[in-house]
């Protein structure tokens, strides 16, 4: 799937996030009041980022959650002041469509900057290519919240936005919350 495919109608609401797991990225998003839609699956920018990493891409309205917002969960939620050795597979980046949203995205890594002890290594990087994962991963903790890649890696940042971001987060199921198929 290229760029070409995306609606651009809501591309102005439309960004790309990498870092981690796009499990754990997915399930992230998917909490935040605002975010209207998760496609988790592997991004890819123009050289020398043209490799497909993990990542999701995420549509949202920005007057229930804030760019700034999305973007602090986002750098709070992954490794985003490592440069480790997963990189590759992991890319610390926002992705963007335009200049405009690229010049927004700098702008408020550069005030989030403050809160972070150590440089963010978050990359702001142009959408060239996005390809979704396959229906099986898909929706990974929503399916099943007591799977131990859940327990042990998604359930602490969710928990982590539970305690400090309630503001924007919906109502999130727990572990041991009855799933439906």
């Amino acid at each position: 799937m290229t760029g070409s495919r995306f609606d651009n109608k809501i591309q102005s609401n439309r960004l790309g996030f990498g870092g981690g797991c796009h499990w754990c990225t997915e399930a992230v998003f998917a909490s935040l009041h605002g975010v209207l839609r998760v496609q988790q699956g592997f991004m890819r920018s123009v050289p020398p980022h043209d490799f497909y990493s993990e990542a999701v891409l995420v549509d949202f309205d920005s007057s229930l959650v804030p760019l700034d917002i999305l973007i602090e969960i986002h750098l709070r939620t992954h490794a985003s002041s490592s440069a480790h050795s997963m990189r590759k597979k992991y890319r610390s980046a926002v992705y963007v469509y335009d200049d405009e949203q690229s010049r927004d995205c700098k702008a408020a890594l550069k005030r989030l900057q403050v809160i972070f002890e150590r440089p963010l290594i978050t990359q702001v990087l142009q959408i060239e290519g996005f390809e979704e994962s396959p229906e099986r991963y898909r929706n990974y903790y929503a399916t099943d919240p007591d799977r131990p890649f859940c327990t042990t890696r998604i359930e602490p940042k969710l928990a982590m936005l539970r305690r400090e971001f309630s503001r924007y987060t919906k109502s999130l199921p727990r572990r041991g919350d009855v799933r439906s198929g």
